[in-house]
């Protein structure tokens, strides 16, 4: 049984491949319970996100997982070959060490991550399908996120998405204090976006979103308006700027829907961001000569990432996890010795036992209680040093290295 990774990200896929296999959140507690028992792996995790799908698994045959994979999302796995990356025990130990820190993320270093990762765990703990490797595992993940975070400066200056987002529509409009901007849904993202916006103090800002008391949360914080989600359509005309990040498995604006908001604003310009994965904008929308559609992988084109001032934090968090990395394998590598362990526990108990009962019996009889002690100890050291004393007379090959095994496994001094 060996762990593996599998999966793709910003680095391999397009936003159109990646969409087609985001796992929906409500759905992945059910996609896991339905991997393991489809397929001969034993363990499972899923992080999904909108740069990345990836599967954490222990198995003893990885390809069942790909096979999976593309049969869950009905997607050719031939389609998705090019894009998917498979990486075995120790790089896949590795890879998820870095996720977690940041370190394969757009931004180098950008902390939503962590969060997005613990979410995985979780979902798997609801599934029944995190088992003692993958716990051991996670838990040593957020260990070295911590570990990166606190003493690099890897951390240091992040220009988030939400930022780039207002980059962008600043390209178009050379204030965001004069337009008006719309929301659509209320997750972490948008938070996020709506925090960096209304830093700008834009004339109006509005949030449509499917659940009304997280918008009315929202709205409460940033002093912004709350629409229905079915209310976007024909209010849509009215904004300048349009970010939108929700969970839906189809599209939330369509091309029509755009053309006629053009159609009444006049064809004045509009800033759109779909930051979705499933998307939430049409990607026909980018045809329209009047607005300016940016999805994730447009984002991250402008991020200054400020890799350059942080490439030594960079250096020092590599170095950390590749030492967190051996001394995981290391902690697994041990497991395979357990079984041995506990069987040769076992065979040393059973050999006292039966010499225990003997002495009990031999002091019912009345014998001397000195003789007894006496006779139990040589009984237990002749039947402890048996095995050992015979596998030393029966060496043919290479006694010394059979005399120099037992004086390590003994701890014998051989000046003695």
């Amino acid at each position: 049984m060996q762990l593996f990774a599998l999966g793709l990200n910003h680095h391999t896929a397009p936003v159109s491949i990646r969409e087609q296999v985001a796992f929906r959140p409500e759905l992945l507690v059910q996609a896991l319970g339905d991997l393991v028992r489809a397929k001969p792996v034993k363990e499972a995790a899923i992080i999904s996100t909108c740069n990345r799908t990836e599967l954490y698994f222990a198995t003893e045959k990885p390809h069942y997982a790909a096979d999976w994979f593309a049969e869950y999302h009905r997607v050719a796995l031939q389609d998705l070959s090019p894009y998917l990356y498979t990486f075995p025990q120790r790089d896949a130990v590795r890879h998820v060490f870095r996720v977690a820190s940041g370190l394969d993320s757009m931004v180098i270093g950008e902390p939503q991550i962590l969060g997005q990762v613990k979410d995985a765990v979780r979902h798997a703990e609801q599934a029944g399908t995190l088992g003692t490797t993958l716990h051991k595992l996670f838990q040593r993940t957020f260990s070295v996120a911590k570990e990166v975070r606190s003493t690099t400066a890897i951390g240091a200056n992040i220009v988030s998405m939400a930022a780039a987002a207002v980059h962008l529509s600043e390209r178009i409009f050379e204030r965001v204090r004069d337009q008006r901007v719309l929301f659509v849904g209320a997750g972490e993202m948008i938070e996020l976006c709506a925090a960096h916006f209304c830093g700008e103090q834009p004339r109006k800002v509005s949030i449509a979103n499917r659940t009304a008391a997280r918008a009315e949360s929202l709205a409460g914080r940033f002093g912004a308006d709350v629409l229905r989600l079915d209310q976007v359509g024909e209010a849509l005309a009215g904004y300048d700027i349009v970010v939108s990040c929700t969970g839906s498995p189809l599209p939330i604006i369509g091309l029509g829907m755009v053309e006629r908001a053009l159609k009444a604003r006049r064809h004045r310009p509009m800033v759109m961001v779909d930051l979705a994965v499933p998307r939430d904008i049409e990607p026909e929308v980018a045809a329209l000569g009047d607005v300016f559609l940016y999805t994730v992988d447009d984002l991250a084109k402008v991020v200054d990432s400020g890799l350059e001032s942080r490439q030594q934090a960079v250096i020092e968090a590599e170095n950390i996890i590749d030492e967190r990395v051996d001394g995981f394998l290391h902690w697994l590598d041990s497991r395979g010795t357990v079984p041995t362990i506990r069987a040769l526990r076992e065979h040393a108990d059973h050999l006292r036992q039966a010499e225990v009962e003997r002495a009990l019996r031999l002091l019912a009889k009345g014998e001397d209680p000195h003789k007894v002690i006496e006779a139990l100890s040589h009984g237990l050291t002749n039947k402890f040093l048996h095995a050992p004393t015979r596998f030393l007379n029966d060496a043919d090959g290479a006694p010394g290295d059979c005399a120099e095994l037992v004086q390590r496994l003994f701890n014998l001094d051989k000046n003695h």
